[in-house]
């Protein structure tokens, strides 16, 4: 993908009609009709959700906490509802294609976290922080990575991150037929030296591939899964041999 159209996509997410535009003005009059269409219509439409100035609120902070583990409690204490009705929303906005959870891998993790998820936003530009909004484009192609190769048939891929209670993490993992298979790190720039983490957890899991994929790094012709040793990749390289 050229520099320029995989800026574009960073900036305005998959949707077609602001991607296809490129214009800021033209972006943000469409993403206020679509949260207006989704809350204010198919929200009441659909269930019986009567709070929706709170869960729109729900949405705002969900976006802000892209890329952080998500701790319900706290959200329910800030829009002063009970758990389960943070739990009942969130349901309704995975239902609605607004956020998808990714959990943590806890097989063979010493010490893992086992309950609490991450939650990306399926239009990622509603991400308000930068490397936050870059982790979120990485979890979006990872995912409809793992549900294509699912659905063709080519083994049962699911999508995780991993992270031990001494708050070592990467950023993702990707299972198949119920095993580890390749890990990713996102950066937005590199030094050039591989996160620890990276190779712990790739020793630790037994892992095929670990990939520390960086944004600022030209692209390269290699293949980037006949390496089997931790490597830095080009973010844009990665992206475009998954499907």
């Amino acid at each position: 993908m050229p520099e320029g159209d995989f800026a574009a996509l960073l900036q305005f997410g998959g949707f077609p009609e602001p991607l296809a535009a490129r214009d800021r003005k033209f972006s943000n009059r469409w993403r206020r009709l679509r949260q207006q269409l989704l809350f204010k219509e198919e929200v009441r439409e659909l269930t019986r959700v009567t709070e929706l100035g709170q869960m729109e609120v729900l949405a705002v902070l969900v976006a802000q906490r892209v890329g952080s583990l998500t701790s319900l409690s706290s959200l329910a204490g800030e829009l002063n509802v009970s758990l389960e009705t943070v739990k009942r929303w969130l349901k309704i906005l995975e239902s609605l294609y607004y956020v998808f959870p990714v959990r943590p891998w806890w097989k063979n993790v010493a010490r893992s976290l086992r309950k609490e998820p991450k939650y990306y936003l399926w239009d990622w530009s509603l991400v308000p922080s930068p490397p936050a909004r870059l982790e979120n484009l990485v979890a979006s192609a990872l995912l409809k990575t793992v549900h294509y190769w699912t659905d063709a048939g080519l083994g049962d891929y699911g999508l995780h991150f991993v992270r031990d209670k001494e708050k070592r993490e990467v950023d993702f993992l990707v299972s198949k037929d119920g095993a580890p298979w390749f890990l990713v790190e996102v950066k937005s720039s590199g030094t050039g030296r591989l996160e620890p983490n990276l190779v712990r957890f790739h020793e630790r899991l037994g892992t095929t591939h670990a990939f520390q994929a960086v944004l600022d790094l030209a692209s390269l012709s290699a293949d980037c899964f006949s390496r089997s040793r931790p490597t830095l990749v080009p973010l844009s390289t990665l992206l475009a041999q998954l499907v």
